[in-house]
């Protein structure tokens, strides 16, 4: 059985191309547009790992991050942030919310699966 994995960028563009990276190394995905609708897919269904954006509207990454943390079935899903931001600071909000990698847009597809491939449960 495949892994699922669920990708969460407010970008169209981006989202399609997360995708398709991940669906043609063999993953399930599922889009989310933003944090809030992320967590609306957060509904007993297993991801193994999740992909997040920092910045977007109705909920940015980090806070989205910390209120899946908070529900028992996604305690322990590990997340990658894949974002423009590079700053120290927002690292250590996402460290801290709980994230295990950050990657940094424009993102190289193997370097993306690379990591993917080291957190998926």
């Amino acid at each position: 059985m495949s892994k699922t994995i669920l990708v969460i960028d407010d970008s169209a563009s981006m989202r399609q191309m997360v995708s398709l990276t991940l669906r043609s190394a063999g993953y399930t995905v599922v889009e989310a547009q933003d944090g809030k609708d992320a967590l609306s897919k957060l509904d007993g269904r297993k991801y193994n790992l999740i992909v997040s954006d920092v910045n977007m509207p109705n909920m940015d990454g980090i806070s989205f991050v910390q209120e899946a943390k908070k529900l028992p079935a996604y305690k322990f899903t590990p997340v990658i942030m894949l974002t423009t931001e590079g700053s120290d600071d927002k690292k250590a909000q996402g460290k801290a919310a709980g994230v295990r990698a950050w990657i940094v847009k424009p993102f190289q597809p193997p370097m993306l699966l690379d990591a993917v491939s080291k957190l998926v449960l």
